[in-house]
């Protein structure tokens, strides 16, 4: 019965970091954590993908260049963004060089921790008739889940965590991937866009590390630009929600510079682990 329905996300994710750091509040969830990853070291989402992506390195031939092309893609187009918090340029040097955090991730596979809100309004779709900028619509939704919700039960492979939900997206809608002219998808870790790339069909699984060599295909000007904004590894870490705003921006021919031309259809995802989904927007024509 809803009509018009407000959406919203705010963090202080930065400056909460930086008052734990000066022991001026405390760790979230105190003393809680999961008791059979703990004793291994295992306590944040990078141990848990690190793991995904290890399996992934060695199953399919996939190395760390592979996915520092989708770090330096971000960089490039956070360049072109104002808002992004990290707009230098980087090199394939600069990436491999960077801290590591946790093998195979270093400093520029993770998300930025920023202080950012977005909020979007979703409406019923006669409300779009007299709106002073052009709508976006809904094509789809995929939201099926095939993993276990509980991290440390899962599988570890990534293919359970994006396969249900890009599946049952494509059951929804008579479009497919070549239709999508623009791709925002979640990168809490460089290796989230590698495995929603696969799982969406814009290369087979196991075929990233050939689709991503050089970055062509998912530059903005390739098969698939990919976070034209800067994504969440250059623009900075809004729980997803900055996606779907970069999404709108571009089929709504907002996006200044970064603006992939005839951008129509987009595809955004949300959610590295499960549970996690995916939308496809388009304009009216």
């Amino acid at each position: 019965m809803a009509r018009h329905v407000l959406c919203f996300r705010t963090l202080w994710e930065a400056t909460f970091n930086q008052l734990m750091k000066e022991g001026r509040v405390s760790p979230p969830g105190g003393a809680r954590v999961n008791s059979w990853q703990a004793p291994f070291g295992a306590t944040s989402a990078a141990h848990t993908l690190a793991l995904n992506a290890q399996r992934h390195f060695h199953r399919y031939g996939t190395t760390k260049e592979t996915l520092g092309w989708i770090a330096l893609n971000q960089r490039a187009n956070a360049a072109l963004n104002p808002t992004a918090i990290y707009r230098d340029p980087m090199t394939m040097d600069d990436y491999l060089n960077a801290r590591p955090i946790t093998t195979p991730f270093g400093l520029y596979d993770c998300d930025v921790p920023c202080d950012g809100a977005v909020a979007v309004v979703v409406s019923a779709v006669d409300a779009a008739v007299d709106l002073p900028k052009p709508p976006v619509y809904f094509e789809a939704v995929g939201t099926q889940i095939i993993e276990r919700t509980d991290w440390d039960q899962t599988t570890l492979t990534h293919e359970p965590q994006v396969l249900g939900q890009a599946a049952h997206l494509w059951t929804r809608t008579s479009l497919r991937p070549a239709d999508v002219d623009v791709a925002e998808l979640y990168d809490g870790f460089t290796f989230n866009c590698l495995s929603w790339l696969e799982a969406l069909g814009f290369c087979g699984i196991g075929e990233a590390k050939d689709f991503l060599d050089g970055g062509k295909a998912i530059a903005r000007d390739g098969v698939i630009p990919l976070n034209t904004h800067g994504g969440q590894l250059s623009h900075g870490r809004t729980h997803g929600m900055g996606l779907i705003h970069e999404a709108v921006s571009q089929l709504r021919g907002e996006a200044g510079e970064r603006q992939v031309d005839g951008a129509r259809v987009a595809v955004v995802s949300s959610g590295g682990l499960t549970p996690s989904g995916a939308l496809l927007l388009r304009t009216a024509t």
